[in-house]
């Protein structure tokens, strides 16, 4: 049985391809040209080089891939091509290393040390995209190779990191081991890489073997993860209108022994190798065995987790108290939107607060200018009624009014106030709020404002900076389950879930077979699901509700008992049919998202005092 990758190179020192681009060159495919597009037109020709690789000794093969990207594809008019091209290139590579060797996806920067014009939003973009293509095709591993800058590669991991846990080589191009990696020395570069879930550390192209040799010698006394190296047959010269390098196979061969006595556990070539220097490889390393790998120290591998394996939410405690996504797991969960008011006085509000808290709300949940209407700032109340009141704040984070800076400095308060439950909304158009003439922003949509909180999360900021600690922010999406079909609503769900989202909030629900449609079409998902439900106030704001405000939708039979009542009365109808309403929901769900109309907190107690009472859940007089 094949080890997985992981274990085989903890087992012996693997022997990696060479170059394709330089190796197609020499077989007659002039410079200027895009090597990655032969996957599609001639994959004979890339299929070849392979199996001569495969044929010299290589275990490990490299996907045709390295620059198909969207950003060096459209250089070629190939940019929506750029998943055909390396679903292709894993598919040849695949089937020339056959059952025993390994395909990694091989991903190249797309800066390449030269160009900073292209900004950080397109570069998530753009290798978030390859990823996907090369995942889905089902490689061993991603190589992320040829990086000039520590930043850019922290910022590939962890678009890599947010999808799989697939492992993971990280290689840097050095030219001169007096140079810092864009200010990084070799050993913070690795320390870094190491903390953003790189598996193995190395280097490749730009010099040959001696130049690796002593690249390799500054990380003597600091190797915390196996290393990989792939060296250019020596430096390229241009004679007779041909690139031509000059190393020997046979020096290869020498000077990967030196490498695996280094510690190195995958040795291949870049530019300037041939399947000739991969066979002096092979030979030399035949009957090389490598010493094992360092344990690591404790607490310094597995920092990094994958979204998928924390099971959304993870059982980790925050500040001392388990999350939402944990007490939910355990019984019926309450959570009460109460709305920030439109002016500065906040006593009634404080008031609605401390009830809540008293009815035993699990959360207090606070909009972000709902509706596009000017309110006071859901950070500071969701704070202040933490402080006076101790009830869980969860605060809803708009993609309309901040840009990216605004966003991340928005989040970072969120942190430093140790607010860490929020909802990712996409927020209505400032158009159709009270300042008709102010800006919607839309920097992000809210898929993309999950993914960034989740990498705060992992310690890296939106620029793809590394941060000095690690947020722990636990994130909600939103969802309308108010449409006609179902089924592709939950297909946009399954993408936020995988954007990073550990709960979910539904719009409110007046249709009592919701509930159970709702439940088959979601049982699938591992996150849970709070179901929202708004008692309504009179008879107009059913009518407004079902008419004007997008995502709600109330049966004709409700509307026809909520016809012409106001006042008292109104509101005792809109708690009578939110509680027939929770009658089925609490069947399905733990999950309970109430929504306050007009500050009207008294409707929010009593029905969150009648979930208690379905659930046969006691409070402590502690709570009363």
């Amino acid at each position: 049985m094949r080890l997985d990758l992981r274990q085989a190179w903890g087992n012996k020192v693997l022997v990696g391809d060479g170059a394709m681009g330089t190796f197609l060159y020499q077989k007659g495919f002039p410079v200027g040209i895009s090597y990655e597009e032969l996957n599609l037109i001639s994959p004979e020709v890339v299929g070849d080089v392979h199996r001569q690789y495969m044929d010299a000794g290589a275990q490990v093969l490299e996907s045709n891939t390295f620059s198909a990207n969207y950003d060096k594809l459209s250089k070629y008019g190939l940019e929506s091509k750029v998943e055909e091209i390396n679903r292709a290139g894993v598919r040849i590579a695949r089937e020339a290393a056959g059952k025993n060797g390994y395909v990694l996806g091989a991903v190249g920067s797309i800066r390449s040390g030269k160009r900073n014009n292209i900004s950080t939003h397109e570069l998530k973009r753009h290798f978030a995209q390859q990823f996907h293509a090369l995942l889905t095709e089902g490689v061993d591993g991603i190589l992320l190779e040829t990086f000039y800058d520590v930043e850019e590669m922290i910022l590939a991991l962890s678009q890599v990191r947010q999808i799989s846990d697939v492992p993971v080589i990280s290689q840097f191009a050095v030219e001169d081991i007096a140079r810092t990696l864009d200010g990084y020395t070799m050993t913070e570069a690795l320390r870094i890489v190491e903390q953003e879930g790189a598996d193995v550390f190395g280097f490749n192209c730009r010099t040959g073997p001696n130049g690796m040799l002593r690249a390799l010698e500054t990380l003597q006394g600091f190797k915390s993860l196996p290393v990989s190296i792939y060296p250019n047959a020596g430096i390229a010269d241009y004679v007779d209108g041909e690139y031509r390098y000059g190393a020997s196979p046979e020096y290869f061969g020498k000077m990967s022994l030196k490498f695996a006595e280094m510690g190195a556990r995958i040795i291949g070539g870049c530019c300037g190798t041939t399947p000739e220097h991969i066979a002096e490889i092979s030979a030399a390393l035949r009957n090389y065995v490598p010493a094992p790998l360092p344990e690591p120290e404790e607490g310094e591998r597995g920092r990094f987790v994958l979204h998928e394996s924390l099971e959304q939410g993870e059982a980790a405690e925050r500040n001392g108290e388990p999350t939402l996504v944990d007490i939910v797991k355990e019984r019926h969960t309450v959570i009460v939107e109460l709305d920030p008011p439109r002016d500065l006085d906040i006593t009634k509000f404080m008031k609605g607060a401390e009830a809540l808290k008293r009815a035993g709300v699990d959360a207090l949940t606070l909009a972000d200018n709902s509706l596009a209407v000017t309110r006071m700032s859901n950070m500071a109340l969701g704070h202040l009624a933490h402080s006076r009141t101790g009830i869980r704040p969860l605060i809803h984070i708009a993609c309309r009014d901040r840009n990216m800076i605004g966003t991340q400095s928005h989040m970072m308060g969120f942190d430093a106030l140790g607010i860490d439950h929020v909802l990712a909304v996409t927020g209505d158009p400032a158009r159709f709020g009270d300042l008709p003439g102010s800006s919607s922003v839309y920097d992000l949509t809210s898929f993309e404002i999950i993914r960034m909180i989740r990498q705060l999360n992992e310690g890296i900021a939106f620029s793809g900076k590394p941060l000095k600690q690690k947020a722990k922010f636990v994130i909600g999406a939103a969802f309308n389950p108010n449409v006609k079909h179902l089924d592709k609503a939950v297909q946009r769900l399954e993408k936020k879930i995988a954007s990073g989202a550990d709960y979910v909030m539904t719009q409110p629900i007046y249709d009592p077979e919701l509930f159970g449609r709702l439940r088959e079409a979601t049982k699938h998902l591992d996150i849970p699901i709070f179901v929202g439900i708004m008692p309504l106030a009179s008879g107009r704001n059913a009518e407004y509700l079902h008419n004007e405000v997008p995502g709600i939708q109330l049966s004709d039979e409700v509307r026809e008992r909520m016809s012409g009542l106001e006042g008292e009365e109104g509101r005792a109808m809109g708690v009578k049919i939110a509680k027939e309403l929770l009658d089925v929901a609490i069947k399905h769900f733990n999950g309970i998202y109430l929504m306050t109309p007009f500050m009207f907190y008294e409707m929010s107690v009593q029905l969150t005092e009648y979930v208690w009472e379905l659930s046969g859940r006691r409070l402590s007089p502690l709570f009363h």
